[in-house]
């Protein structure tokens, strides 16, 4: 089941009203649309953006479709999607930079390290799969992906155990890459808090979905995009993609562009990650446009 994160508290900082219009530029399983639309409806409209037609396909939103569009799409792309839907008077825009468990657990992709299955790992049917990628790029690129998408301190010894892995059998499930993983790491990583492969996929993942290029190409036309007063929510959930945020959001302040609505990231509360452990490592970042 999926749990959107910190609900009451975009519900909060984004205020939506009677008759407003909301953009949700990762609708996901619909869980923030859902109670954005509750706010909004009957005269406001709701703009759901998913590059995962499954995610797309499987959003369950009881409202009038008058109220609702979906849009199976990069959000990268928002500037021409709102162009072709003709969509205007944006008071408010949510960025959930999360992946739903949904993709976790039955997309079958190859985003989990528990489960052995093909290692794909991408949102779209476009671009390289995670496999491509670990059988055809060179030992340095592996290890400068690990190191800068991962934060991978093994970065190299990991990206020399895939490459010599891969000369005997090529890399094509995730308890392959797993396999590769645990023979570059210490005995000790094993034990740590996290499972020694997690950097790992999460490096793969970055790189092969673009989703650090594509939240800094976003970011300026969600502030283009939103009405005077407008407030654009982000929820991120690691190092990477909050920096993005928080420097973007500074920067826009200095011009004069923008007010920043959260001093510190706003984090899950501790009965929330009681019910749903994966929010905890969630930040949500809120600015109105002036």
């Amino acid at each position: 089941m999926h749990f959107p994160v910190l609900t009451k508290e975009v519900l909060e900082f984004l205020n939506p009203r009677l008759g407003e219009n909301f953009i949700d530029c990762t609708v996901d399983g619909g869980g923030h649309a859902r109670e954005i639309l509750k706010k909004i409806s009957p005269d406001g409209k709701l703009l759901g953006i998913d590059l995962d037609s499954e995610m797309i396909k499987n959003t369950r939103l009881e409202i009038n479709d008058e109220n609702l569009i979906l849009v199976n799409e990069n959000f990268k792309n928002l500037k021409k999607i709102i162009e072709e839907k003709k969509f205007s008077r944006v008071s408010g825009i949510l960025i959930d930079l999360g992946w739903s468990s949904t993709q976790i657990e039955k997309s079958g992709r190859g985003f989990s390290f528990l489960k052995d299955e093909p290692l794909d790992m991408r949102y779209s049917s476009s671009g390289m799969t995670a496999a491509e990628a670990a059988n055809q790029l060179s030992e340095k690129d592996l290890a400068d992906i690990f190191w800068q998408y991962g934060e991978e301190r093994f970065s190299r010894r990991i990206a020399k155990k895939i490459v010599e892995a891969r000369k005997k059998k090529r890399i094509l499930t995730t308890f392959d890459l797993v396999e590769a993983v645990k023979t570059a790491v210490p005995r000790s990583y094993e034990r740590g808090r996290i499972h020694p492969a997690t950097r790992v996929f999460q490096g793969l993942r970055i790189y092969v979905n673009q989703e650090l290029e594509n939240l800094k190409e976003v970011l300026p036309q969600a502030v283009e995009i939103l009405a005077p007063g407008g407030r654009l929510a982000v929820i991120s959930f690691h190092s990477l993609e909050d920096r993005i945020v928080k420097n973007f959001f500074r920067e826009m302040k200095k011009e004069g562009r923008l007010e920043i609505l959260t001093k510190k990231p706003v984090v899950p509360s501790d009965e929330e990650i009681k019910l749903n452990p994966r929010s905890r490592s969630a930040k949500l970042r809120v600015c109105r446009k002036i």
